[in-house]
This record gives structure tokens, sequence and C-alpha cells, in this order.
């Protein structure tokens, strides 16, 4: 699998308009005379002025819309009297609130018709309806004002308070809180500046009391070579620091602070090749720049071949047996740790496969789409060891040239190697147990090999030293040896 290494610079955070929300269809006054003109279909949602000359802040009741239709009144109010059409005909939305100046609002003022003998039955039965509005309205500001009073404290609230007991807010040191609480302090933003300028931003985490962090060697290469290189600690401390030895092909490299913290706190390392699949993670990092963010997951599985590099594809490819990791790790997390459920480090996160658009909005970097991946933290630790003693890493090796286009067949030797020298090398591991070019590599121990960056990440878990057994064709036939790996010093 090939994958991109995390970037570091960080985009501008993309912004939406707010979404207009819609008003409410306005209800259809009653019909209880000349009808009011319809609203147009577009009519505008901001509010209507207030009703009558209402006061400012008046409370509407419930079911309000955004705005409401002038109320009855003075002479209006007269003439629909003597038609035999009172009582008018409620506003579009009544007011329940005291009006100001001139008019009535509903639910205010109200004052019943003059008693007119003979049966009525339509305009009791209008009556009738207006009382029931009257009543709701009435309601209504009844309950906004004990509602109001509620809220200040009244003794009627039946709302419940949590404990400000602080015993209430105690994190378990198991849980993510308490995970993250301890571990924070143990993990930097790591900001690299190139001799150019150019440079991003990383992660890393506090390997030893010594001042030395362990993060990637993408993260810091732009500072190697005279560049600008600081680590950042959760409480906003800054401390310049220098590159003490980086393994490209790795990806890992080592930096110690320099006039570093006499408290300083590593992190736990746990036994990476213990780690279960469905065993919980959590990611520490700074994604796009936000420092000190935590995310969970799983492990999702192991022993994942990945190749990857930086999506300039000027950098040379590192190999990597990896965790893979369904928590969110996005660029600017490259280096930070991942954690197991009991806070120990069991892998550095290193890479993402990115979406098919090739990132947010189509452009730029790529996000999490949850499949990210982790250096396992035994295969670093080696590694870091050699870098602090050394400055330099080791690689083992079998001494044979593979094809790094991904098959599905497994490795096949070359028939020449980089820069036209042997594909094997003469009195190599590979020579001295027998294997040639054009042999394909099908297993190493009992990992299947599909491709050349398969065999290299799994010869990469081991040791100079080691001793592991090739199972290869050729000519059709299949065939076993043992080979006895060799190393190579330093990156070339």
């Amino acid at each position: 699998m090939s994958t991109e290494n995390e970037g570091t610079s960080v985009p501008p955070a993309p912004s939406a308009p707010p979404v207009p929300v819609e008003s409410p269809a306005t209800p259809a006054p009653a019909s209880t005379g000349s009808a009011p003109p319809p609203e147009p279909a577009d009519a505008p949602t901001a509010a209507m002025p207030p009703v009558g000359g209402a006061a400012p802040g008046a409370h509407e009741g419930p079911g309000a819309a955004s705005g409401a239709a002038p109320g009855p009144g003075g002479p209006h109010e007269a003439a629909n009297a003597a038609s035999g059409g009172w009582p008018p005909p409620p506003p579009a939305v009544p007011a329940y609130a005291d009006g100001g100046g001139g008019g009535h609002s509903w639910g205010a003022a109200y004052q019943p018709p003059e008693h007119k003998p003979g049966p009525r039955r339509g305009g009791l039965l209008a009556a009738v309806v207006a009382a029931a509005l009257i009543a709701g309205g009435v309601g209504g500001g009844i309950g906004y004002w004990a509602a109001e009073r509620n809220d200040d404290g009244g003794s009627g609230s039946t709302t419940v308070s949590a404990s400000d007991n602080p015993a209430g807010f105690k994190r378990d040191s198991a849980s993510i809180a308490g995970i993250a609480a301890k571990a924070l302090p143990s993990t930097v933003t790591i900001e690299a500046e190139g001799s150019d300028g150019e440079g991003g931003t990383g992660s890393g985490f506090v390997y030893d009391t010594q001042g030395h962090i362990l993060t990637n060697n993408h993260v810091v290469a732009s500072a190697a070579d005279g560049g600008k290189l600081s680590a950042t600690f959760s409480n906003g401390k800054k401390y310049d620091a220098e590159v003490i030895g980086r393994a490209q092909g790795y990806d890992v490299a080592v930096i110690k602070l320099k006039n570093a913290p006499s408290n300083l706190k590593p992190l736990a390392l746990a036994d990476s090749d213990k780690v279960a699949v469905g065993d919980s993670t959590l990611a520490i990092g700074a994604p796009f720049g936000l420092s000190n963010t935590v995310t969970t997951g799983i492990v999702s599985a192991k022993n994942r071949p990945v190749a990857s590099s930086d999506s300039s594809g000027s950098s040379k490819a590192s190999y990597m047996n990896a965790l893979q990791t369904d928590a969110s790790i996005n660029p600017g997390n490259s280096g930070g740790p991942l954690l197991d459920a009991g806070g120990a480090v069991i892998g550095i996160n290193s890479a993402i496969q990115p979406g098919s658009s090739g990132g947010i909005g189509g452009s730029g970097q790529s996000g999490s789409v949850g499949l990210g991946f982790a250096i396992p933290i035994n295969q670093a630790r080696n590694v870091a060891k050699q870098l602090i003693k050394t400055g330099q890493p080791v690689y083992p090796v079998i001494g044979a040239s593979v094809a790094l286009d991904e098959q599905s067949d497994g490795a096949k030797i070359t028939e020449q190697g980089a820069g036209g020298s042997s594909a094997v090398t003469a009195n190599g591991p590979a020579d001295k147990a027998g294997l040639k070019p054009g042999d394909v590599i099908t297993k190493l121990d009992d990992t299947v090999i599909d491709s050349g960056p398969t065999l290299i990440g799994q010869i990469w878990t081991h040791q100079p030293g080691d001793t592991v057994k090739i199972t290869y064709k050729r000519g059709g036939s299949e065939h076993t040896v043992d080979v006895v790996l060799g190393e190579r010093k330093g990156d070339s």
C-alpha cells in the first residue's frame, strides 16, 4: 500500500455562509369581512414593526411568527361593530403584550361588545372564538411570566442542577480524559524551518529525561541542515532544539531540546508486538497546526505494509510494517504518539491514506478518512537507540535489489541494480543463499510477500545478523532457503 506522509502546512479553514431560516407561513385571517390582500410569495423574513405602536421588546405568545399584521382599533372597530361583523378579525399573529399608543393588542385592553337584542348565533360563535384566543393569550402571558420567575430562581423551578462538588469532576486515570491529561504534558508541537524559509508543523513526544524527543524524519528534515527547530509543550513553554539523528528509510528522527527542563516525564513505551486488532487507541498531535489535539479509535490492523512519501513526490519513500488505526490522524499529527488503553506508546503516527479527492474540497492537503498508519514502537525504539548512539541509522539487508512496483505475486529480484550495478551483491546474504536475478520471493518466514515494499518492510522489522527463512519461485518451482541478514549504515 502506498500512502502519503502527512503534510505540514496549514490551509485556511473553510467557511460557509449561514443557512437562511425560512419563516413559517403566516396563517390566513378569519373571514369576517373584507379580507386583507394576501402577502406576496416572496415576502421578506425580517420582523415587521410592532402592532399598534407596541413597545419594543413586547413578548409574543406561543406560535408567534416572524412578522405580524396590524391589529384593529379606532374607527375601524366601530364600523365593524355597526355592520354586525364584530369582533373584528384577529391579526395574523396576535401580540400578547400591553400595547402602547393608539389601538389595541389582542389580549390587552379588551372591551366586550355592547349587547344587542335578538338571536346572534354567528356573533356568539365569533365571541366564543375570540374568548378562546384571549384565554390562550392570557395563558401564554402567564406561562411566560412564570417561566421568567423560575429563571430568576423562583421556588417553583423543576430543573435540576449538577453538583458543584469537585469530586464530581474527578476523572478516572484509566479513562480517555485521564490518559490524555497524563500524556499531553509529554507531547510537543514541533516547528521546523529550513534555511530557505520553508517548513511546517508536526508532533513528537518525550523519549527520555535527557531531553530527547522522538518524531518522524519528514517532520524535521527541512531543518536538518542549517534550519531552525523548536518544540512547544502543552503548557506553552517553547524550547529550541537540534537534530541528533534521523533515518529517512524508517521515517524516524530524534531531536534534543536545548536547555531542557529538569522535570521531563518520558512517555512509557509498550510492546507493540503484543497489540491486538480491536485494542483501543488514542492519538495526540497538532493536526493542521491545532496543538494538543486528542482523538480516539482502535487498532484496525497489524503488520500493514506501507510505503510512504510526502505529497510532493520529491522525497525517497519510507517503508514500515505499520499499525493501522481509525483514530483521526491528519497533517500535523506526524511524529505524535499513538497510545494504548493504558497510556503507553504503541507507535508513532506517520502516514495516512488520502481520499480519492486528493484533499479537502478536492485540492490541497488530504485529511483523515479513517486510515492512519503508525510505526510500531518496538521498531522505532531500536532506531532511536542507534540514532542517539551514533547519529546514523543501521538497516538489515539481504543484499539484493527488488522491483518496487506493487504486485500480488511476490517481490521480484531485478535483473540489474541501481546505477547499473549487480542486482545481487557479490558475497552478500542473498548471494550466499543462492538467490539470483529473476527469482520471485513469496514468503519471509510465515509472512506472505506480495511486493517489493512488503519485503523491505518485513526485513526492517529485524536486526542485522538475524536469520530469516525465504521462500521463492524460480522456473515454476518453489524453493526455501535460510538467509542471514547483513547491514547497511546510513541513508544512501
